[in-house]
């Protein structure tokens, strides 16, 4: 037996002789993940006490899970993020200066290379659901204006469904879009309100959330990717907060500084001057970046 080895195994030293054999020669960062991993997988099966029944059932649906993961779908981490274990690695990694915009998880629906667009564009191809205008400035955390950030934004249309879902339904590049902040660093375009949607729900996860009693669904929001040289990457949402499932997002991504404001626009002025065709959502929001690190 090594020096490192611990000897035999027991009820009460089973994750002291296991994280024993692990060699000295491996890297230090897989030794302290496997570590930690197998202490707290230990100490959660003293605690639960599986029968051999229930823990070939845990086996299974894992292996369910990754039977259901493909190039298109990745159950795992859908998995990972009706946990809550996405936006808790998404937080850690994204620890913002005071008054900076807070990030959440950037979801599997976004599409590198989507066109640019001038300012005031129309994203909703299809001209389906309500329009909405959106709209705001973007910042350093010192208060000064960003020009020429880059802004990518993406949306669901008014049926809870991403163009990528529905291909030769929706246009390509519907409700997704490029955009440039000018000098004051204002952004200003065209969508469509978004409304709430569920996640996947048709594999082992979704069945995992039917037997906690837990619903599927996402609250309305919008997507967006902020860029600008000298400053953090910020990916991040913003959110109907009247959304009835604002409270009890099915992957934990909504966070109280995301919270927008929906506005219905109806008066006929504020509806000329905007060029409107009828009433209209107004969503202004701005943002803070992060100095890059």
């Amino acid at each position: 037996m090594s020096a490192h080895e611990q000897g035999y195994f027991t009820e009460e030293n089973s994750a002291d002789v296991v994280v024993s054999r692990i060699a000295p020669s491996t890297d230090p960062r897989l030794a302290e993940v496997i570590t930690a991993i197998t202490r707290h997988l230990h100490a959660a099966v003293k605690e639960i006490e599986p029968t051999q029944e229930e823990w070939l059932e845990a086996i299974m649906f894992l292996t369910k899970t990754g039977h259901t993961s493909d190039d298109w779908r990745q159950e795992f981490i859908l998995l990972s993020d009706i946990l809550g274990v996405s936006m808790l690695v998404d937080a850690i990694n994204n620890r913002k200066p005071s008054g900076a915009s807070e990030s959440t998880v950037l979801g599997p629906f976004h599409v590198p290379d989507v066109p640019e667009l001038p300012m005031g564009a129309n994203i909703c191809l299809d001209g389906k659901g309500h329009p909405m205008l959106i709209k705001g400035r973007i910042f350093g955390t010192g208060g000064e204006p960003i020009a020429g950030a880059k802004i990518d934004v993406w949306q669901t249309n008014d049926d809870g469904f991403y163009d990528v879902q529905q291909k030769g339904i929706q246009p390509d590049f519907n409700l997704r879009g490029v955009f440039r902040t000018g000098e004051d660093g204002s952004y200003f375009f065209w969508g469509a309100k978004p409304r709430f949607y569920p996640i996947p729900d048709d594999g082992p996860v979704g069945q995992l959330l039917g037997k906690l009693g837990r619903h599927p669904y996402r609250p309305a929001h919008l997507h967006y990717i902020l860029e600008a040289e000298g400053f953090e990457t910020l990916i991040t949402h913003i959110f109907d907060p009247d959304d009835e499932y604002i409270h009890s997002d099915a992957v934990f991504g909504v966070k109280e500084s995301l919270l927008a404001k929906f506005d219905l626009i109806e008066d006929p002025a504020r509806i000329a001057d905007e060029g409107a065709k009828g009433p209209f959502y107004e969503v202004v929001h701005d943002f803070v970046l992060a100095p890059a690190s």
